[in-house]
């Protein structure tokens, strides 16, 4: 599979979500779906404390104990463990880290980056922890995820000579969600800061098993339903599964499938370095892993473009 870069990381196009290890996957289950992972060439694996309620940092070390050497591994902290473990103070930083160390079962994080922004600790007081951390060996290079284009600003405004830098920001972004197209996509380009999506299928809708007029399979989108409609309604809306229709109409024209679509055109945008999907089988692996293949013409994007451009 071809290989981009997070810093000094060569990390797989297509990566793998970990957050269903420890909730839909016991510890056998997410074996299965690691070792998938591995031989079908993704070497990129990115969890979180909080998934799984630590339990996905557990399982996957577990998972990984004779394969270490082959994958980039990275996690984040940041987001509340519970009322105590949480947020970017420096002691936490560090306390955090050894924590997630501990559960993997590892001696050093290829990538550790913060979940979401401090707004309690100044970035410069964070970053000079993470760096403390990687001079100590227990961590390769750093990143952030939910930054905005002027908090990435601010941290690089905050570096140091002989500190560490973001190499990487992760941020929401797919086709029906292109926000960060606008404003942190540019910001990276310009910085060399590499861009990692998640939520690249929007929830299942690019996966094109959500169709107009079609019930609402039961599953995790059904979930959101009954636990936040407010989200649901800004991804299962009527534009939105006009703009779907027509992909899917594009895709199948083409002779590619809508997972195909989704993952190529995220990696048509040159700071994207993986693109990272959750699965819970072997099939759902193998399926990403050939997704990102797609390598579209100027008058393929020009109709995407178009496309996504649908009118409300």
């Amino acid at each position: 599979m071809e290989k981009r870069f997070i810093g000094s990381l060569a990390v797989s196009v297509v990566g793998l979500g970990c957050n269903n290890f420890g909730s839909r996957l016991d510890a056998d289950a997410t074996a299965k779906v690691v070792h998938a992972a591995i031989d079908a060439g993704v070497n990129f694996f990115d969890t979180a404390d909080i998934y799984g309620k630590t339990l996905s940092e557990e399982y996957l070390g577990k998972a990984l104990t004779q394969r270490r050497k082959e994958v980039v591994l990275a996690t984040k902290f940041g987001m509340p463990v519970d009322e105590t473990r949480k947020g970017a103070r420096p002691e936490y930083v560090r306390q955090a880290c050894e924590d997630s160390l501990r559960r993997m079962g590892v001696a050093q994080i290829d990538l550790y980056q913060l979940h979401r922004p401090d707004p309690d600790t100044p970035i410069v007081d964070t970053l000079g922890a993470l760096t403390e951390l990687v001079r100590a060996g227990k961590v390769r290079e750093i990143g952030c995820s939910n930054f905005t284009t002027e908090q990435l600003k601010e941290a690089e405004a905050a570096f140091k000579p002989g500190a560490v830098r973001f190499v990487s920001v992760q941020n929401e972004y797919s086709m029906l969600k292109r926000d960060a197209g606008l404003s942190v996509l540019p910001e990276c380009q310009r910085s060399g800061t590499a861009f990692l999506p998640y939520f690249p299928l929007a929830n299942g809708m690019l996966t094109g098993k959500y169709r107009k007029g079609q019930p609402t399979p039961e599953g995790r989108l059904k979930e959101a339903q009954l636990k936040n409609n407010e989200r649901f309604a800004k991804i299962v809306n009527d534009h939105n599964f006009a703009i779907v229709e027509a992909l899917i109409a594009f895709a199948i024209r083409h002779g590619h499938t809508m997972l195909e679509l989704a993952f190529s055109w995220l990696l048509q945008h040159a700071p994207v370095a993986s693109v990272i999907a959750g699965a819970t089988s072997a099939e759902q692996i193998q399926a990403n892993a050939k997704a990102a293949s797609w390598k579209f013409k100027l008058a393929e994007l020009a109709e995407i473009d178009k496309i996504l451009s649908l009118p409300a």
